[in-house]
């Protein structure tokens, strides 16, 4: 099966840690490190980041059968067709304001349950996630910070199957889908050394999907007070389901990113 979906975002926040010296102010979805702060106490990050997920999971329109997809990380390029990832925040004190803007555009192959209906599917999927969300420090140190969080993830997904060979041979459909659903979960960070730290984020919750959940865990390393990197895993998953459009997917693999502090 090819197939390699590459969604979103390296870093949608961290368990973190502020302090005047070792602090990370981590982005929703961006690595951590000291912030330089503004003649208003305000701090800002601008964080590029790659994602490189596979996807499983089930896809269905106008109540077609479900078709399985099941991709790893090994054939992304091969099926990626555009990515855009980026994210942001603003940090006063103790609060914090994030956000996190994924779009991606690829091709895949499916098949359906047994592979009786179609010999094999071709599944090309546009995807678009952003995320909206506030945060506030409930633990801070020297040593790291951590905050609880929470905020609205509107997700817009527009897929194409066509099914080839077998009963449905022939047989191509297009819909798509736009729901919102509210998060909450906790994010921060720990230093081991003044230059390496530990991050991640967990968020969960719901709304117009059943279920939605975005974990991640990763080591980073500060360069200096403006600029940091951070390497690590992401998994993330979704389950909506309505009027016969399924998007039922987990999508997980490694993260790599750039943070920029002013």
């Amino acid at each position: 099966m090819k197939a390699a979906l590459v969604c979103t975002a390296i870093l949608c926040a961290g368990l973190g840690i502020a302090s005047p010296g070792r602090t990370a102010d981590i982005t929703p979805l961006a690595p951590g490190a000291k912030a330089i702060e503004s003649p208003s106490g305000w701090t800002f990050t601008v964080a590029p980041y790659f994602w490189g997920a596979g996807i499983s999971g089930d896809i269905a329109q106008f109540g077609l059968p479900e078709v399985q997809v099941d991709a790893d990380f090994g054939n992304l390029l091969k099926n990626l067709d555009f990515a855009f990832m980026g994210a942001g925040e603003a940090r006063y004190e103790r609060y914090s304001i994030f956000g996190d803007i994924i779009y991606t555009k690829l091709g895949a192959d499916g098949n359906t349950r047994n592979g009786i209906l179609a010999d094999s599917v071709d599944v090309t999927s546009k995807v678009f996630s952003g995320l909206v969300g506030v945060g506030y420090s409930v633990l801070e140190d020297q040593t790291g910070h951590l905050d609880v969080v929470g905020g609205i993830k509107v997700w817009s997904v527009d897929t194409t199957i066509s099914f080839n060979g077998g009963l449905l041979g022939g047989i191509e459909a297009n819909d798509n889908a736009t729901w919102a659903d509210a998060v909450v979960g906790i994010r921060g960070n720990y230093f081991f050394t003044p230059e390496i730290y530990l991050t991640g984020w967990g968020l969960v919750g719901g709304g117009g999907a059943d279920v939605d959940w975005d974990v991640a865990l990763g080591v980073g390393y500060k360069f200096n007070d403006a600029i940091s990197a951070v390497a690590g895993y992401r998994a993330l998953g979704v389950n909506y389901d309505n009027d016969g459009f399924v998007f039922d997917v987990v999508e997980q693999g490694p993260i790599l990113g750039i943070a920029f502090r002013f």
